[in-house]
């Protein structure tokens, strides 16, 4: 049974961290539900409520941060596209701009020749 100590205090900290999320996981909802009403009694937590508790939080959990991971390795892939992109771009603006330059030159040269 788990009692007042250091595990109980750890379910309850367990407990609080998940009721900070938007959850719609129907079994998680179930499952968290019936800890917080356990936690609430001053009782001591059936330890195979404590046990689906666990694995229920795991379930949902570890693929909820499999999902988060697979996307933020899509976000730092687009990122870094975007950066060759922009690095491309910036060489390519420096060389359109010292075309620009060449040009302006030819085209100051013939705009004096055509004034005489």
């Amino acid at each position: 049974m788990i009692e007042e100590t250091g595990e109980r205090v750890a379910l309850e900290a367990l407990h609080a961290e998940i009721g900070r999320f938007y959850v719609r996981d129907r079994a998680l909802l179930r499952v968290q539900m019936e800890m917080g009403k356990a936690l609430q009694t001053r009782d001591d937590i059936d330890p195979s409520a404590v046990r689906t508790y666990l694995r229920e939080v795991a379930r949902y959990f570890e693929g909820f941060e499999r999902e988060a991971r697979g996307h933020l390795k899509n976000v730092e892939s687009r990122l870094a596209r975007i950066d060759q992109v922009q690095f491309n771009l910036t060489a390519e603006r420096g060389v359109a701009a010292q075309r620009v330059e060449a040009t302006q030159g030819v085209l100051t040269r013939l705009r004096e020749i055509r004034r005489r």
